[in-house]
């Protein structure tokens, strides 16, 4: 088979059907786009998992003498000496346990004032309000039921608090919004697929005439398709570029300029560049293969040959 043939036949199928090409590279652009978007938020999600459950603590918050007043779990009276000693040294003997830190109620004030010290509450809260705790480090952040089950309605806890668990909301507010991506992906997907078939029906069928005579000479079934096929590669590869373009610049402008998400928001820790350029041969193989194998298997029925 020349290759001269081969690329002026794919030249002029592209040429002729100029708008119905420009549909599939879009629609393959996006989709691959979103289906890159989709891959790289999943690693974003895994990268922040790792981060920041490294980073958890379960909190043992104590009664204070306001909590004896108005919370049933300190009916029995604000936390006694003996009682703290009591719960720092079963925390101690706790395998699970990897790090005790000891928080007073003036500590917790501070940390208040310097985290909301603009709010309307922070002027009539005083230090005495606020509640003495324990902070601890696990070794695995899953065993926080360990700690739970241990100290939760313990004379002198007023609640046990897992960190994990608002992580958990956030992580699976990321998900959904990954998988509705994907959804949107699958969709897209579809339709470039319809475009990509469509588009080399019609390409075949305005060409009729000279694959008969193909055929009539004695071509192969494999020449004849091979500029169909070829065709509708070069137009998804063309799309898979476009989407390769999507990631790189989107990367560039969201977290590094532009947005500069990783100088705005330094407490989230932020997928690489090495992560956006080991997806793009993946693209660049679906966008080339998925035409093709779509041109091949549309072309098999309609020009049975």
């Amino acid at each position: 088979m020349r290759a001269q043939f081969v690329l002026s036949e794919i030249g002029v199928g592209l040429r002729r059907n100029l708008t119905m090409t420009f549909a599939v590279v879009v629609s393959v652009a996006l989709s691959l786009a979103l289906f890159g978007g989709s891959l790289l938020m999943s690693d974003q999600v895994n990268t922040m998992k790792g981060y920041w459950y490294d980073k958890v603590n379960v909190s043992i918050f104590l009664c204070n003498k306001s909590d004896a007043e108005s919370d049933p779990n300190c009916a029995k009276g604000a936390v006694t000496a003996d009682q703290k000693k009591q719960i720092l040294a079963d925390l101690d003997k706790m395998t699970v346990v990897q790090k005790v830190v000891y928080e007073s109620s003036d500590q917790a004030y501070k940390h208040y004032k310097e985290q909301f010290g603009d709010s309307p509450l922070a002027s009539s809260l005083t230090p005495d309000q606020m509640q003495e705790s324990y902070r601890i480090k696990l070794q695995d952040p899953e065993k926080y039921q360990v700690i739970a089950t241990a100290f939760d309605g313990r004379d002198g806890v007023q609640s046990v608090q897992d960190q994990k668990g608002i992580l958990d909301n956030l992580f699976g507010l990321l998900n959904g919004m990954n998988w509705a991506a994907r959804a949107v992906m699958a969709m897209m997907l579809v339709v470039a697929l319809m475009l990509i078939v469509n588009t080399v029906r019609v390409s075949a069928f305005s060409r009729r005439r000279e694959t008969g005579i193909m055929r009539l000479v004695g071509a192969s079934g494999f020449y004849i398709q091979a500029p169909f096929i070829a065709e509708a590669a070069v137009a998804g590869l063309i799309g898979g570029g476009v989407a390769c373009g999507f990631l790189l610049i989107a990367r560039y402008f969201i977290i590094d300029h532009g947005l500069a998400l990783s100088e705005k928001l330094n407490l989230i820790n932020f997928i690489g560049w090495d992560a956006v350029l080991t997806k793009l041969p993946l693209i660049l193989a679906t966008s080339l293969l998925m035409p093709a194998l779509a041109a091949f298997f549309a072309l098999r029925k309609y020009l049975k040959v």
